[in-house]
């Protein structure tokens, strides 16, 4: 190429070159779309990262067995104490002693009925004390009080609180103490005399009814003596399993019913124990507190299974819930509980009172 024309093509191109406006945002425009394309591809690497670590993960967790929950801590139930009521005062004999559930002491002995006692004297409503008689077994209504004399064996007498006056009655040899029907008109009594073993009957007038019982089926137990029924229809005699004087309760076969009128057995009430009185029945009669073998039991009437132990078994059903009696050991304090044998009120003895055998009745 020649000079002159190397030079004509230099400002022909330097003329273009002025005339082009630059674009001042080209290099700024750039970047930013730089940015925006590094962004998403670190948003589709985070993605498909996210996406990876699930689909790792999630066969693990579905997998994977729950965790047992924390143990949790049975709630500690604390049995309320028993309402305590006062030990009766000095003057304590001036009134009669109402016990929870609304019984009341009627008397009050030395173990095994000798000795001087104290009777509840219900017309003048306070305790007198007495030594005239070896054994005092008061009704649990009225004013009668059936008494012993080591000296006339073959008798009973019955005195009277209102008039002061004792009538004897020869009732028979070999008997048992006297036990009250539970509408206080009649006395009931075991006799093992030679001839023969039954019970006997006894009227307030003095008329004896005397029913010899035969072979039951089974031997009895309890030292063999009949109580009375809640009903004063029938008495019941405790049987046992096996031929033995020293029988296992809970070999006990049940209780057998017979008629008062006649002697004749009725039917047998099975149970694992023999009940100690009318007392020990629950009202509606569904319910009966024996002696076990071990321990006293609260037992259903109908099937002969044992509910619940109860810590005695000499009780009184006050109602259909409640239970009174004396507790075992200690200073022998009344209690009302419930079926359980939950002490609700506990009733403290006057202290000349504590060592002795103690009769309770309804107020």
């Amino acid at each position: 190429m020649s000079t002159s024309l190397e030079e004509t093509l230099r400002t022909a191109v330097r003329d273009l070159a002025d005339g082009v406006a630059p674009a001042p945002d080209l290099a700024l425009r750039a970047l930013g779309r730089g940015r925006r394309l590094r962004r998403r591809r670190r948003v589709a690497a985070t993605a498909a990262a996210l996406v990876a670590v699930v689909a790792v993960t999630l066969p693990f967790v579905l997998l994977r067995p729950r965790s047992a929950p924390p143990p949790t801590t049975p709630p500690v139930t604390v049995s309320p104490s028993p309402a305590l009521r006062a030990e009766p005062g000095a003057n304590w004999a001036d009134r009669p002693l109402v016990l929870p559930g609304e019984w009341v002491v009627t008397r009050a002995q030395v173990m095994g009925g000798s000795g001087s006692g104290f009777l509840l004297d219900r017309g003048r409503g306070r305790y007198f004390a007495t030594d005239k008689y070896d054994g005092i077994f008061p009704a649990p209504t009225g004013s009668l009080v059936a008494v012993r004399d080591d000296g006339r064996p073959r008798d009973v007498g019955l005195f009277d609180l209102a008039t002061g006056k004792t009538r004897w009655y020869e009732v028979g040899r070999a008997l048992s103490t006297p036990s009250w029907s539970p509408d206080g008109r009649r006395l009931l009594f075991t006799t093992s005399q030679l001839d023969h073993f039954g019970f006997i009957v006894l009227d307030l007038n003095g008329t004896k009814k005397t029913h010899p019982v035969g072979r039951l089926g089974w031997p009895c137990a309890d030292a063999c003596e009949f109580t009375w029924m809640p009903d004063g229809r029938s008495v019941a005699l405790t049987l046992s399993r096996q031929k033995s004087e020293s029988w296992p309760r809970d070999l006990a076969k049940g209780v057998q019913l017979l008629s008062v009128d006649d002697g004749r057995p009725i039917r047998l009430v099975e149970l694992p124990g023999g009940p100690v009185g009318p007392d020990a029945w629950s009202p509606d009669g569904t319910l009966v507190v024996v002696q076990g073998h071990q321990e006293p039991l609260l037992v259903e009437t109908a099937t002969g299974r044992v509910v619940n132990p109860l810590p005695s078994a000499d009780v009184a059903w006050v109602t259909g819930d409640r239970l009174l009696y004396r507790r075992p050991f200690g200073a022998g304090d009344f209690v009302l509980a419930d079926r359980t044998g939950r002490e609700l009120v506990r009733q403290p003895l006057p202290k000349q009172l504590v060592d002795l055998a103690v009769t309770i009745a309804p107020y």
